[in-house]
């Protein structure tokens, strides 16, 4: 079924990606999902342990909000004793990604207030695993996080939106065309240093991905606090795509290695497929 429902969507993400209109101007206000919270997560009462003293805060992808898809990968987390945060932000994700940034800052300054924590740790689905990046980077976001754990993120961008910069691409989704593979945004974002920071990074890809294209543009550079590992390489029959990749439990078992030990997942861990 989430294979089914994996296909299903991607072909509406990619349509959206490549939206043409006017102007950047007046974007349409896009609803958020009515379902809630996902399982266990936004419990405001949360404290966190000696054994789990970093709360982790779930980040969305483009057109995404902050539980559709991320039910399993928010259970999973509360089952190990997390104390689990999502939140909507930029307009489900099309908006610029500098102002959804500065979203995420204060959505962290209000989840270490809540908590008591120093630290928080984030895990991301796609836009939601490399936006994270620029907060880091460049709103101080290096000093209170702990882990970042990208699920097919994009983080290079991808070849599918087109050319780079072009005002028609992104006319209703700003952050589309700032992900297109080039782009000034990730340009800027990848200059110098990819993993900034005593962050541990983790990126989790897919072969099968058809939005972040290639798959491989979700690595980033290799280093001591750097570990990335594709889900087939683990499980060849995980058939995981881009939408569909917080729901593997492929991905799953290698974020909560990532949040479960100090750096980044173990580059020889071996889940059980």
């Amino acid at each position: 079924m989430r294979r089914i429902l994996g296909l299903l969507l991607v072909p509406l993400v990619i349509g959206l990606l490549a939206l043409a209109a006017p102007s950047y101007a007046a974007p349409p206000t896009l609803p958020t999902s009515p379902f809630g919270e996902p399982t266990g997560a936004n419990d405001w009462d949360c404290a966190p342990t000696a054994q789990r003293p970093t709360p982790v805060i779930i980040v969305h992808g483009t057109f995404g909000d902050r539980k559709s898809l991320l039910d399993d990968l928010s259970a999973a987390m509360v089952d190990r004793g997390f104390c689990v945060f999502s939140l909507d932000y930029g307009n489900r994700g099309t908006g610029e990604i500098s102002a959804s940034a500065k979203q995420l800052k204060k959505f962290v300054a209000k989840v270490r207030k809540a908590t008591g924590a120093a630290k928080v740790s984030m895990v991301g689905h796609s836009q939601g695993g490399m936006m994270p990046r620029y907060y880091i980077k460049f709103l101080g976001g290096a000093k209170v996080v702990d882990d970042l754990v990208g699920l097919s993120p994009s983080n290079h961008g991808t070849t599918i939106v087109g050319d780079p910069g072009n005002p028609l691409t992104g006319a209703l989704c700003q952050a589309c065309d700032q992900q297109a593979a080039g782009s000034p945004f990730l340009t800027r974002l990848n200059a110098g240093d990819e993993t900034p920071g005593k962050v541990s990074y983790t990126q989790v890809t897919t072969r099968y991905d058809e939005v972040v294209v290639p798959y491989t543009s979700a690595y980033l550079a290799e280093g001591p606090r750097t570990t990335n590992v594709t889900v087939q390489d683990l499980c060849p029959a995980d058939l995981a795509e881009h939408v569909t990749i917080p729901m593997s439990r492929t991905a799953i078992a290698v974020t909560l290695n990532a949040l479960t030990r100090r750096g980044p997942a173990d580059p020889g861990f071996r889940p059980s497929c």
